[in-house]
């Protein structure tokens, strides 16, 4: 987090940095789990996004990044989601800048649903992990962001309340997102979360 724009320069250099660092966090893969970790703060949505029809559109919008463009971040480099990959998420919260590493440590594939979850590397502002899965059932198509994560930069510490509420609204945004991405059937505009 800083009060400095991340160019291209900074990105890349995190990057680097980050694709060989590991996770920040324990255990890996928990995101997905019913009962989410002890001593995080934890975040779940699940919302209908479309119909039985809209799961296709929903996969490849979710492989793609669309939820989090759609949310405002940037995600570096922009290559489809597979295990493994090393991303810098980056987005600005008001005057302040993030530049979040982030490693893919799961993708979900079964004939009704498809997901990923990524983990905090060192330099993100917080330690944990999210889950974000496209579910068919019932007839229609769902979407869950599930998060489990506690700061570890000093900013993220003094946010507090605020940073959670931030989060909260990040994750409602996704959903929305990867919603108007289905109801679409083309690409969203990015919209910055501020």
């Amino acid at each position: 987090m800083s009060l400095r724009r991340v160019g291209p320069s900074r990105r890349d250099a995190l990057l680097a940095q980050a694709r060989l660092a590991s996770p920040t966090y324990a255990p890996i893969g928990a995101s997905r789990d019913e009962n989410l970790p002890r001593g995080f703060h934890h975040v779940r949505v699940e919302e209908r996004i479309g119909d039985a029809a809209a799961f296709d559109r929903a996969i490849a919008a979710l492989r793609t990044w669309a939820a989090h463009e759609g949310a405002g971040l940037r995600i570096y480099p922009h290559e489809p989601v597979a295990p493994g990959a090393t991303v810098i998420a980056v987005t600005s919260v008001g005057l302040m800048h993030i530049a979040a590493p982030c490693r893919i440590v799961a993708v979900f594939k079964e004939p009704d649903s498809f997901g990923f979850a990524y983990g905090t590397l060192p330099g993100h502002p917080e330690s944990g992990e999210e889950s974000f899965i496209v579910e068919r059932r019932d007839d229609a198509t769902y979407f869950c962001v599930s998060a489990f994560s506690r700061p570890v930069d000093p900013w993220a510490r003094l946010a507090g309340p605020v940073g959670r509420a931030v989060q909260r609204s990040v994750t409602r945004h996704y959903v929305s997102a990867l919603r108007r991405f289905v109801e679409a059937g083309s690409s969203v505009n990015e919209t910055p979360v501020n």
